[in-house]
């Protein structure tokens, strides 16, 4: 009889090792990790996240960023605002941090095949909602039309500007990208994301959406598309929460009657468009 593998913990992590490290922005970092033993995985489904530790400062979670087809490694974008966020962003190439997950609620890629896809993400949440972009698009056959609505505050906080410019330039998928503010220099477009659906006419009946952001812009974003007819069970936000144990067991993460961690972080807007109301939840 053959002796059975061993499992590990959830709460266990698996160490991984930094490949390389590049700057989105100040402050906000890409990194490529991959295993430093035999024992790591790579694998995940778009939208889900992962527990990172930094040896001596502590865990964070973090949303994966990169191309879920692409074994062997994982891609995180990380704004450095707290702490442990600011150790990871300081790391460097040969570095080695922990890893547990992948962990929560995908994107429902394949719930939405066969319809048009609108993807919707402020600031730095395009981060999440990239794995999703780069699933349809390896899957291009199993969709509709697919576009990507992106907003940021300004010109020099947009991320993965050379992804963006290489799926606007030869990708099919249709991108617009618009900042709050800019300089004569923006040779683009100036205003809030919502914005970007003026003059569009999705097919309700057919149409599904990705969102995701600040709340705010996640709010105003399901109810601008839900002006357009799409139904809210269509509509699917992302929910950021501080989550410690990953593993619905210490209910910091818990978002009225749900654990982020475990139901989430991937929702449809009808499950939470009435929390969203209640401030300060």
């Amino acid at each position: 009889m053959q002796p059975q593998a061993e499992m590990r913990s959830p709460m266990c992590p698996y160490p991984f090792r930094v490949l390389e490290i590049a700057e989105e922005m100040p402050r906000c970092m890409t990194m490529r990790v991959a295993p430093d033993d035999a024992t790591g995985d790579t694998a995940f489904a778009p939208g889900q996240f992962y527990m990172i530790y930094v040896f001596g400062h502590g865990e964070v979670p973090i949303s994966t960023s990169g191309d879920p087809a692409k074994s062997g490694e994982l891609t995180f974008t990380v704004m450095a605002v707290g702490s442990v966020t600011q150790a990871l962003c300081a790391l460097k190439q040969g570095d080695v941090i922990g890893l547990r997950g992948p962990f929560g609620r995908a994107w429902p890629v394949d719930l939405v095949k066969g319809r048009d896809v609108i993807v919707m993400a402020g600031g730095l949440g395009l981060a999440p909602l990239r794995p999703s972009i780069y699933h349809m698009l390896s899957n291009r056959n199993d969709y509709a039309d697919l576009a990507l609505l992106y907003g940021t505050r300004q010109p020099q906080s947009i991320i993965f500007r050379q992804t963006l410019a290489h799926w606007r330039e030869d990708a099919p998928i249709d991108v617009e990208v618009t900042v709050d503010t800019a300089g004569r220099d923006w040779p683009g477009k100036v205003g809030v994301v919502t914005e970007l659906l003026m003059g569009r006419r999705p097919d309700p009946s057919k149409t599904s959406a990705l969102i995701c952001g600040p709340e705010i812009m996640m709010r105003f974003s399901a109810y601008a598309l839900m002006e357009l007819g799409i139904a809210a069970e269509n509509i699917y936000v992302s929910m950021e929460r501080n989550m410690k144990c990953a593993v619905k067991m210490c209910g910091r993460c818990q978002y009225g009657p749900f654990f982020v961690c475990a139901d989430g972080p991937v929702f449809a807007f009808n499950q939470v468009e009435q929390l969203f109301r209640i401030r300060e939840l």
